[in-house]
This record gives structure tokens, C-alpha cells and sequence, in this order.
């Protein structure tokens, strides 16, 4: 059973994730639409970003997008920033910042990490996912940008779906300014756009270099020299990353050169109009129950198309698109006092007979977001399970790792 810690913090959570989702129900319709949207609450508690690197993470906030409040925050490890080298190399700006003189600087992978909150909760900058990104960037040696997606209901469904997918694009358009820069059409292209256009952490540190690596397009073919990027989704935030996962696919190369090598579903937000059998035993259980579940859903959903069948709800639902086959790997973590626990072990279940590297991590006595709330970080259980999926995630992205030199 969880401890008597998580049994009183679940008390507690649940009282206010109560209220909120009812006071926004309770919210007259012409006071919740907001084109431009919101994307943190105000008891939400912050962490301000830090450019230095605290704890071995660098982390800056930006704005990917002026027309909405879809923000970023991006966690640099220092190992982007490794050993001494003689000071005989070409050094490149951008934007402005440019590495160090004298070091050797790793080109790292990216992952983009959408956070949890029921789509009308939580921020990537509180912080809970602060830390929690911090830990994912040193375990897996990789660049996190977490996205501030639009909650609901200001904005609804697929708001924070296709921000999501609008980061991915972001992504692939800043690789492609990174080779200008490097190819030293900076000062032709870059001041047409603005300096503003691109983004020198990623540039400078993300993985643009044509090493091999796996990439699964619409015909489920396997391509060479590819940019890796990572999705990694929490309870709602892995609905979004599964969404964006499947728009990779249908996209192909019209999003070269990033491609999604791996995603990681933690304890992901499916629901469904059939109840599965922790649906039922667990309706009552801790942290997101049924009743704050269906409430989510509503405040997301328009209301027209409010089901719980919905594809944004139910991954197994008949003619969803593209094949499973054509998924990337995919590993999903699960609690054992998870209301959502079945449908995520069901999804998974489905993608290992279509032959997709889908494992599943299944954590005894743990609750819904053991991995990632505040209050719960620091346990042994939080911890093992970064660890773990860092270990899997590797198999896609380490290997191919390698330096350069300025």
C-alpha cells in the first residue's frame, strides 16, 4: 500500500484539483474562450529559470510563438560543455552566444516533455517539472525542452495537441537555421528573420549532425542520417506526446531533419466509455479518480464532442491512424494504484504484437504520478523509475552520441 504520506498528500490534491475543475465548470462559457490562451494557473508554484548551470542543468524560457502563449523552457546539461581542447577552432555565433573558446562541446539530443495537470493544470515551469526535466537532462544526457501548452478550457481541444505538434515543426526549422549559421549564411538569412529566429542553446548543442539512427516513415521504411528527438508525455502530457507521435509519422520528411526516434507514456490520461477493470476497482482511488477524470475531460472536450471515445481519449479506438505498426518505440509506465493503469497496459500490449519496442514499466504500491509530483520526487520509487526509463531511452540515443570542437 502507499505510505501514509501519499495517502494524506492524495487527501489534499484531491480537495483542490476538486474545487479548480468545479469552479471552471461552474465558469460561464463566454468567460472561458481565450484564442491566445493560458498556460499555468495561479497557485501554481514557479520555478524561476537559470541560465547558469545549478546542479549541473542550465535552464532559459522563450516564446516559440508571439500569437499565443505557447512558451518553452529549455534544460541544458553541462556535458553539452565537456573537456578542454587547444583554442584552434572556428568559433560560430549565434544569435549572439557562442560556446566557450578552447572546449570540446557535445551535440546532444532532444527531447521534447509535455507536463501533467489534466490539460487544465500544471505548467512546464512549476516546480515539480522543473525538477523533474533537471533529472530527465542529466539521466539521459539530453536537451529537454518542456512545452507550456494551452490549458483548457480557455482553450480547447486539440489546442494543446496541435502545440504540441507546433513545437515539433519549431524544432525541425531550428536544426535547418543551425546549418546556415554553420555553413556561414548566418548573416544573409539569420538578419532577414531576425536574430530572434534562432535559438543558440539548441544550435549550438542540439543534435544537428548526420550520424545513423532509426526512423520509421509512413511506409515503415528505415532511413539513414537522421536528427534524434525524444517525446516524453505525464498523465495528459502523454496523450499529447502520443498525438505528436502519430502526426510524425504522417508528416515523414516534410519535418526532416528531426525525427522521432522514441517516446516515453508516463501513466498517460486514457480513458474510454467502457470501463476496464482498474476503472472500476480504482474509481475511488488516490490522486485522479473518476469523477475529476470525466470533469478533465469536459473542460477539455467541445463540448459537441464530448465522448469518451474520443481519439484524444482512447488510443485503441477503430481506424485511429497511422497502423501501430508504424509507431515509433514506445515505453509506458504505469502504477499499480493508477485508475488509468488497464488502458495504458492495453495500449501497450497492442503495439508489442504489431512488433513495436514497446516495454512496460509497472511500479508496485505506486500512484498516479509517483514520478513526477512535487511532493513525491525525492522518493526512492521517483527516482528508480527516472533511472529506468533513462536506461531504455539510451538504447536510441546514446549511441550515436559523439563531439565537437570549435
Amino acid at each position: 500500500m502507499p505510505s501514509l504520506m501519499v495517502k494524506l498528500y492524495s487527501v489534499i490534491f484531491k480537495y483542490q484539483q476538486k474545487h479548480l475543475l468545479q469552479g471552471l465548470i461552474e465558469t460561464p462559457e463566454s468567460n472561458k474562450s481565450n484564442p491566445f490562451g493560458i498556460t499555468s494557473r495561479p497557485h501554481e508554484s514557479i520555478a524561476a529559470s537559470n541560465p547558469s548551470f545549478t546542479d549541473g542543468v542550465a535552464t532559459k524560457d522563450i516564446r516559440a510563438n508571439p500569437y499565443s502563449s505557447l512558451s518553452l523552457r529549455i534544460f541544458l546539461p553541462d556535458t553539452a560543455v565537456t573537456s578542454s581542447l587547444p583554442s584552434s577552432y572556428q568559433i560560430i555565433n549565434y544569435g549572439g552566444y557562442a560556446p566557450v573558446e578552447g572546449r570540446s562541446h557535445r551535440k546532444l539530443p532532444v527531447m521534447l516533455q509535455f507536463h501533467g495537470g489534466g490539460f487544465v493544470s500544471g505548467s512546464n515551469e512549476s516546480v515539480g517539472n522543473d525538477t523533474f526535466c533537471r533529472r530527465i537532462a542529466k539521466l539521459c544526457d539530453v536537451i529537454v525542452v518542456a512545452v507550456g501548452y494551452r490549458l483548457a478550457p480557455e482553450t480547447k481541444y486539440p489546442g494543446a495537441f496541435e502545440d504540441g505538434f507546433k513545437v515539433l515543426n519549431w524544432l525541425a526549422k531550428q536544426s535547418n537555421l543551425a546549418v546556415c549559421g554553420r555553413l556561414g549564411a548566418q548573416n544573409h538569412i539569420f538578419d532577414s528573420f531576425g536574430a530572434s529566429m534562432v535559438e543558440p542553446w539548441l544550435a549550438a548543442h542540439g543534435d544537428t549532425s548526420s550520424m545513423p539512427a532509426l526512423y520509421w516513415d509512413m511506409g515503415c521504411g528505415i532511413v539513414k542520417s537522421l536528427k534524434r528527438c525524444v517525446l516524453l508525455g505525464v498523465s495528459s502530457g502523454a496523450n499529447i506526446a502520443d498525438y505528436v507521435a502519430r502526426k510524425a509519422v504522417e508528416a515523414g520528411k516534410r519535418l526532416d531533419p528531426v525525427k522521432v526516434v522514441a517516446q516515453i507514456l508516463m501513466f498517460p490520461f486514457f480513458i474510454g466509455r467502457t470501463p476496464t477493470h482498474s476503472e472500476i476497482k480504482l474509481a475511488s482511488t488516490y490522486f485522479y479518480d473518476k469523477t475529476m477524470c470525466k470533469l478533465a475531460w469536459k473542460l477539455f472536450l467541445p463540448k459537441e464532442e464530448f465522448n469518451l471515445d474520443h481519439p484524444a481519449a482512447n488510443p485503441l479506438i477503430a481506424g485511429k491512424q497511422p497502423p501501430l505498426k508504424c509507431m515509433p518505440p514506445t515505453i509506458t509506465v504505469v502504477a499499480e494504484h493508477d485508475f488509468m493503469r488497464d488502458r495504458a497496459i492495453a495500449y501497450s500490449e497492442e503495439l508489442r504484437k504489431v512488433n513495436v519496442d514497446a516495454p512496460l514499466l509497472d511500479y508496485k504500491d505506486a500512484v498516479h504520478e509517483f514520478a513526477t509530483l512535487d511532493v513525491l520526487l525525492q522518493t526512492p520509487q521517483a527516482q528508480a523509475c527516472a533511472e529506468d526509463v533513462s536506461i531504455w531511452v539510451k538504447k536510441y540515443i546514446s549511441l550515436r552520441g559523439h563531439e565537437f570542437s570549435y
